[in-house]
């Protein structure tokens, strides 16, 4: 995408004022440091380098520990595209040290997608030495289902929605807010998607469900879990640690869920849906809009006209309207509020990473 579009993207703009000739120009700003995450290795890294590498910077990677290949197959990847030795490097430094390389004036920029805990302590740093950031950040994304939704339809791409690379996506839907005519409706129906999926194997071609990434993690889930049931939330489905070995975690569903418990205030980073009931349509965009977060959104219903009423509604980056969330090179992403700021990918992701310099001729 970028080949083919990025020199259009960043040719210079005209501009009519008082002078002779003025026009906007994009330039590179110089090396720019990437703290990328673990659950998309490559793909989340690619959506951060196309663009940086395109607008003639260089890339610096630190990858998160449990990811290094990876980190050492994407260098590798772009050297043997032909890119001159030292513009795409990964890094292993530990965070104190990649404190230092923030604050490094050969480094101009850094990006980083990750928590929101971690998104604010790399733009503190940043801020201290006037550096641009980019964060993508959390996520507890809202799936709303209207009365005159596909029900069908909508359970089905609901419980892939949630239960993609095993729960374990900032984009994932979280919180699926109900119109409360449907609401027994659609959680049977969710109920029966998720319990359908296969929790095994992540090489077996028949498992849907793969293991969390690592037991900590599995652990932190489970105690959100089981902290919203204690403050009301209802256990429909899962919510069990199994026995055996690995950092599995079964495909749960909970209802009754409000704010005030875990899964409506915190991110669920794991197989886990929490659904809750709205009077109507305002009810369910003040749900939405009651998250410390703001990614994506999910509106479900009959009329597109209405679903893009309430899409100007959301605090959110991105919303789809019969659709599960997705990030597309064509289109920018990034969240608001805890969720981050910033954009990567379209041309809005290419020139968060230059300077937009004004040159005025008389």
């Amino acid at each position: 995408y970028y080949a083919d579009q990025a020199a259009a993207m960043l040719a210079d703009q005209p501009r009519q004022t008082d002078a002779a000739r003025s026009y906007v120009r994009f330039e590179a700003i110089g090396p720019v440091l990437a703290i990328m995450p673990w659950n998309f290795p490559f793909w989340q890294v690619f959506r951060f380098a196309a663009p940086a590498l395109a607008a003639g910077n260089a890339g610096l990677l630190k990858h998160a520990p449990n990811v290094s290949r990876c980190a050492l197959e994407i260098e590798q990847v772009f050297r043997d595209a032909g890119l001159p030795d030292g513009l795409f490097r990964s890094v292993f430094l530990s965070n104190e040290a990649a404190a230092g390389a923030i604050a490094d004036p050969r480094v101009r920029a850094v990006t980083l997608t990750g928590s929101d805990r971690a998104g604010s302590q790399v733009a503190e740093r940043a801020g201290r030495h006037l550096k641009k950031t980019v964060l993508e950040l959390g996520g507890s994304d809202p799936f709303i289902v209207l009365e005159d939704a596909d029900l069908a339809r909508a359970a089905k791409v609901a419980a892939e929605a949630r239960l993609q690379n095993s729960g374990q996506s900032c984009i994932a839907a979280k919180r699926f807010i109900v119109a409360d005519r449907v609401a027994g409706q659609f959680t049977e129906r969710l109920t029966a998607e998720m319990a359908s999926r296969r929790v095994g194997d992540p090489l077996d071609p028949a498992t849907a469900v793969g293991p969390q990434a690592r037991l900590d993690l599995r652990a932190n889930l489970h105690r959100q879990v089981e902290e919203s049931v204690r403050r009301g939330a209802q256990l429909v489905l899962g919510g069990r640690l199994p026995d055996g070995p690995g950092a599995f975690y079964p495909p749960t569903v909970l209802t009754a869920v409000r704010p005030g418990t875990p899964a409506f205030d915190e991110e669920t980073f794991g197989p886990v849906a929490a659904v809750m009931v709205a009077r109507d349509d305002a009810d369910a965009v003040r749900i939405a809009n009651a998250s410390v977060y703001g990614l994506g959104a999910s509106v479900w219903t009959a009329d597109p006209a209405r679903g893009e009423r309430i899409a100007r509604e959301l605090e959110a980056g991105s919303v789809f309207v019969n659709g599960l969330v997705k990030s597309d090179p064509r289109l920018p992403f990034g969240g608001v509020k805890r969720s981050g700021y910033g954009r990567e990918l379209s041309e809005y992701g290419l020139r968060e990473f230059v300077n937009i310099k004004t040159v005025w001729v008389a």
